[in-house]
C-alpha cells in the first residue's frame, strides 16, 4: 500500500479547520452584476469551489459575514444573495437566486481576474428558511454537489419533500434549544436521497448562526450564538473542501468529534415527532 502524504496547510486534515485558513480574503458587492448580495473570495486562486449562502427569515446577508470570511479563508468563494427578505418572502425565489448567484460567480472574473470559480464545484449553505431554500435549490440544480443546512426550517414548497430528490452529500446542524424549527432539520436529513450527516449543537437556538442582534431576535426569543457559529465554520469548511475539491485525506474524518456537537442517527424516530397545527403554522411563518 502506498504511503500517504503527511498533512499540510494545502492538504489539511480535519483538525486544521478549527482555525481560519491560509488565504487572505477580499469582500465584494454582487449588485453591479445584477443581484443584490455579497461575495467573499480568497485573494487569488483558480478552479475554486463556490458556495451560495441562503439567509434566514428577515435576515440580511451581512449577518453571516464572519462565517463567509472563514470559509473564504479556506479557498472557497462564498456568495450570498440579499433578496427575498420580506415577512412573507418567496422560499422558491431565494432558492432560484442561490443557483443564479453560483452561475454569476462561476462565469465572472473576480479580483481583476486573479480569482476564478469552478462550475463543477458548487455547493449551498443555508440557515433557517435559507436552509430550506438551499434544499429546494439542490433539488432543482443537479450541478450542486454538496449541501449544508443550519437549524433549517420547513418551506413552501416543502424542503422535506424536496430532500428526497437530492443525491448530493449533505450535513445538517440542528439546535438543541431550537423551539421554532426543532425537528425540521432532522426531517430533512431523514428524507435525504443521498448521504446525510446530522449533528445537534448543544445549547443553540434557531437564530444562532446569524451574527449580531436584530428585532427578529426579540420576536423569536432567540439569540446569536458563538457555539453554533464556530461549529458551522469548522464543519462546513471541512465538508465543502472534502466534497468539492480533491481532498481524499478527509474522507474518513467527517465523523470526528466536534466540541459542543453530538452526531445523531437521522433514522431515530425520537428526533422527528409528528407535527401539530401549531408547528405547521410556525413553519409557514418562518
Amino acid at each position: 500500500m502506498a504511503k500517504q502524504a503527511p498533512p499540510t496547510i494545502n492538504r489539511p486534515t480535519f483538525e486544521y479547520f478549527t482555525y481560519k485558513g491560509p488565504h487572505r480574503v477580499a469582500v465584494g458587492d454582487l449588485a453591479p452584476a445584477g443581484l443584490p448580495g455579497l461575495v467573499f473570495t480568497p485573494s487569488s486562486g483558480r478552479r475554486l469551489p463556490i458556495v451560495a449562502l441562503g439567509h434566514g427569515w428577515l435576515q440580511s446577508a451581512d449577518k453571516y459575514a464572519d462565517t463567509m470570511r472563514y470559509l473564504a479563508s479556506w479557498g472557497i468563494i462564498v456568495v450570498a444573495p440579499n433578496t427575498h427578505r420580506s415577512l412573507f418572502s418567496s422560499h422558491q425565489g431565494l432558492a432560484l437566486d442561490l443557483s443564479r448567484a453560483l452561475r454569476m460567480v462561476a462565469y465572472g472574473e473576480l479580483g481583476g481576474g486573479r480569482v476564478r470559480g469552478d462550475l463543477r464545484r458548487l455547493g449551498v449553505l443555508g440557515h433557517s428558511t435559507g436552509g430550506g431554500a438551499a434544499v429546494l435549490a439542490a433539488a432543482k440544480d443537479e450541478q450542486i454537489r454538496a449541501v449544508v443546512t443550519v437549524t433549517a426550517a420547513e418551506t413552501k414548497p416543502s424542503a422535506v419533500a424536496a430532500a428526497g430528490r437530492v443525491e448530493a452529500p449533505s450535513l445538517h446542524l440542528i439546535g438543541a434549544k431550537d423551539d421554532w424549527a426543532e425537528s425540521d432539520g432532522a426531517l430533512i436529513a431523514q428524507s435525504w436521497g443521498g448521504p446525510a450527516q446530522l449533528r445537534r449543537v448543544k445549547g443553540s437556538g434557531h437564530l444562532g448562526l446569524a451574527e449580531g442582534t436584530s428585532f427578529v431576535n426579540n420576536i423569536l426569543g432567540a439569540d446569536s450564538d458563538s457555539k453554533v457559529q464556530h461549529a458551522t465554520r469548522i464543519l462546513a469548511s471541512a465538508f465543502f473542501i472534502r466534497h468539492l475539491t480533491d481532498a481524499p485525506q478527509l474522507a474518513d474524518q467527517m465523523e470526528s468529534k466536534v466540541a459542543g456537537t453530538t452526531l445523531l442517527d437521522p433514522a431515530d424516530p425520537d428526533l422527528t415527532p409528528p407535527l401539530d397545527a401549531g408547528d405547521l403554522a410556525t413553519a409557514a411563518m418562518i
